[in-house]
């Protein structure tokens, strides 16, 4: 058996004797790395983010930041990290270390304070520091010293807006980490001082080269055991062995489970680097996602080309969850307020279920069977996710929560229409939190389809969108709010699509 290692920093260390439910963080922290912070231990704060070489998208190799409070180490066999302390290089003898870039604009700007959540936000700014789009975008108009310029402006400069630097930075990139003290202005200006890389950057030229490649796992402790197989099919046939056997990708929803609720499990099988699972493919008639696609992957491979998903993604969680967060997963899971399973109904998506004895086609409105259980076997993988051709073309995702972004929804609504000569064609509406699963407004749908896209149609489907579901009072919303926001999310995607569509 080949020892489970992992690269920290640019050294080689073994995973060994950690047992196989240890975080990346925990780990980090055992061997004196303790730059990476534990805030919330569940993919909240940001404080423990780290960066990962990942497949790129524009570039071989991304630097990714993820959280490493979620990820077990043992995940992280064969692959490269970097922590806050391995951004900065080395100086002449008796010289402390250079700066990197981003740590030199966060303390001469006054980013941090205490400086708890520094090293993270360090990881996530750096990530973005090193995207290809962004790196363009700062080469061609942004010196540094005009950007330093900028960040000091109320309102940056002319051609920017709150949220984008003009060096191309993405504030974005930033969501899922939190400061308490320091406030965010600060951190905002570091962020859009920052120049590109040079030439001579060591983690810049990374980028050129391809990532450590996926390496089977083995890795056992005690009576525990994290495996990883090369292929689907050797993974199907060990599920087939190990039924009970907890099936990871990301592990944004077991990693949570593991550090809140302390549970641990005798096998967990990882997916997430199964070629079969990481395919995006446009057809004439269809696009196949792999279930094993992080999040963010699938949103810049599709560039937009989906817009119901280009609405979904930015209010899914947060950038660092999306960086691990799987379609597969939000799926498997079957939680009734997971955020994609209502734009996929309302996309009409289907389930490609694989097992050790084939592969099954399965409606999405058919998958769920109840709360938190779903037609899945046994032993049975979702492969991919399958979208049918064309698209419609009037389409919103509303998500209503506390937060505008990075929470939980109470009410989340997904529209899908096909509207013809200013009438309704076709009408797909998926809802998620007001039942024990996901579930189409089908009753909706009906009163809509066939009749004019008018204020009449849209008040009268509005009043049969309020009574479908099963919305039920907590701590997040009361029933009775639930089912106004449904009528209330249909009256909008009318106000929304007057313009475009005559009444």
């Amino acid at each position: 058996m080949v020892t489970a290692r992992i690269t920290v920093n640019g050294e080689e260390t073994p995973i060994a004797p950690a047992p196989p439910h240890t975080t990346v963080l925990d780990f980090l922290r055992e061997r004196g790395l303790t730059g990476t912070k534990e805030g919330c231990a569940e993919g909240e704060c940001g404080a423990c983010s780290v960066l990962v070489a990942r497949p790129g998208v524009h570039k071989p190799t991304d630097w990714v930041p993820v959280n490493a409070c979620l990820v077990p180490v043992a995940a992280l066999d064969g692959q490269e990290v970097v922590t806050s302390e391995g951004l900065a290089t080395a100086g002449t003898p008796g010289t402390p270390p250079v700066l990197h870039p981003v740590q030199e604009e966060m303390a001469v700007r006054g980013g941090s304070q205490c400086g708890y959540c520094t090293p993270g936000f360090v990881c996530s700014m750096a990530a973005e520091y090193y995207r290809p789009d962004r790196c363009a975008s700062a080469d061609r108009g942004s010196h540094p010293d005009r950007a330093r310029d900028a960040a000091e402006s109320a309102d940056g400069v002319a051609g920017t807006d709150a949220e984008h630097g003009p060096n191309g930075f993405d504030l974005h990139a930033l969501s899922g980490n939190l400061c308490r003290c320091t406030g965010y202005r600060p951190i905002r200006d570091a962020a859009f001082a920052v120049g590109a890389p040079t030439d001579d950057d060591p983690l810049a030229r990374r980028r050129e080269q391809d990532p450590p490649a996926p390496v089977a796992t083995e890795y056992r402790r005690d009576d525990s055991a994290f495996l990883r197989r090369s292929t689907l099919a050797e993974t199907l046939r060990l599920l087939r062995e190990r039924p009970e056997a907890v099936v990871v990708a990301g592990s944004t929803d077991w990693g949570v489970e593991v550090n809140i609720r302390s549970r641990r499990a005798d096998c967990v099988v990882a997916v997430d680097r199964l070629p079969e699972l990481r395919d995006l493919r446009v057809e004439s008639d269809h696009i196949e996602i792999g279930a094993a696609l992080t999040l963010t992957e699938i949103e810049r491979r599709l560039d937009g080309t989906v817009p119901l998903l280009a609405q979904l993604f930015p209010q899914f969680a947060s950038r660092l969850i999306r960086n691990g967060a799987t379609l597969g997963g939000n799926l498997g899971t079957g939680s009734p307020i997971g955020d994609s399973p209502p734009v996929l109904l309302a996309l009409e998506a289907s389930l490609l279920l694989a097992d050790a004895d084939g592969e099954r086609e399965v409606p999405l409105a058919d998958y769920f069977t109840g709360y938190r259980q779903s037609v899945r076997r046994p032993g049975e993988l979702i492969r991919a996710v399958r979208l049918p051709l064309p698209l419609a073309p009037v389409t919103a995702f509303h998500k209503i929560a506390k937060r505008r972004f990075d929470d939980i929804s109470s009410v989340a609504v997904a529209f899908a229409l096909d509207v013809e000569g200013g009438t309704v064609r076709k009408a797909r509406i998926g809802l998620g939190g007001v039942a024990a699963t996901p579930v189409r407004a089908l009753a909706t749908e009906a009163a809509l389809e066939g009749r004019p896209w008018t204020t009449g149609t849209a008040e009268a489907a509005a009043e049969v969108l309020r009574g479908e579901g099963t919305p039920m009072s907590d701590h997040r919303a009361s029933a009775g709010y639930r089912s106004a926001m449904l009528g209330q999310s249909l009256l909008k995607l009318y106000a929304q699509t007057t313009e475009a569509v005559p009444s």
